[in-house]
């Protein structure tokens, strides 16, 4: 079934895409969540109507984009996590830890945006990459230091 993306939807497509994607995916899960519109004639030119609003759209997302990565890669989050023998720290940083204290410095970002090359469990210095926008990718520094 062709369809017409309304949002930008992870692995399928950007707004305004016409995708190809199953019935069943299409009837149970994009069309009950308004995601999509069937792509008919209809669809269609309104879509063509519309393509030069989504592009001015989808500029402006990558620039607000461009913006909150140079904020996000100059600010370094610090997280106190306690430790026990050889300054090994219970557990790990998890990436909902992280994203909890960007949101408490202002950003909006969510955890499954972020990403870790390797499971945090030591004390020092660690990068994550943060992913905004599909062109946007940023990295910041992750202070992992001893609770008192």
């Amino acid at each position: 079934m062709l369809v017409i993306l309304k949002e930008s939807i992870e692995n399928l497509g950007r707004t305004g895409d016409v995708v190809k994607v199953s019935d069943g995916y299409a009837r149970n899960f994009l069309i009950p969540r308004n995601l999509v519109l069937l792509a008919n004639e209809s669809n269609q030119a309104a879509l063509d109507h519309h393509k030069k609003v989504l592009e001015k759209k989808r500029e402006s997302e990558k620039t607000s984009a461009e913006e909150l990565g140079q904020k996000i890669s100059a600010y370094s989050c610090t997280l106190k996590k306690k430790v026990g023998e050889g300054d090994k720290i219970f557990g790990s940083v998890s990436t909902a830890e992280i994203a909890g204290e960007l949101t408490k410095a202002g950003f909006k970002v969510q955890k499954r945006t972020i990403t870790l090359p390797e499971v945090i469990r030591t004390l020092g210095v660690h990068t994550a990459t943060v992913k905004l926008h599909p062109e946007v990718e940023v990295s910041m520094k992750i202070w992992v230091v001893k609770q008192e």
